[in-house]
């Protein structure tokens, strides 16, 4: 799996990508990102994760006097490689960690052979 980054005025938030037995597993910091706000698309072997967070809204009787994080639009892109099961993808989003799980490939997946 390949990362691919891209940075078009928005954030790209922090990654972890762990590989075990049963396939690979992505787990990004999204925070202030709802379910609605995410859109995780595959396009061949294109895997493409958008979310955007929201923040207060301006009004007549709010004044910032100092404002260090507001509403943010995260992108991260990576290339899938024949080794993910690319139609078993599952996503989880809680507490504004999202969690991807991508499965090994039924052909790429340890096997013992019998000795007939």
């Amino acid at each position: 799996m390949k990362d691919i980054e891209k940075k078009k005025g928005g954030v790209i938030p922090a990654t972890d990508i762990l590989e075990m037995d049963d396939g690979f597993h992505i787990i990004m910091d999204m925070p202030g990102v709802s379910v609605e706000d995410i859109v995780i698309d595959i396009e061949e072997s294109e895997l493409s994760i958008r979310g955007s967070s929201t923040y207060m809204e301006a009004s007549n009787n709010l004044r910032r006097l100092h404002t260090e994080f507001g509403a943010q639009q995260y992108e991260r892109n990576f290339t899938l490689s024949d080794l993910v099961d690319h139609d078993n993808v599952k996503a989880d989003l809680k507490d504004g960690v999202l969690r991807l799980y991508l499965p090994k490939a039924e052909s790429m997946k340890p096997r013992r052979i019998t000795i007939s």
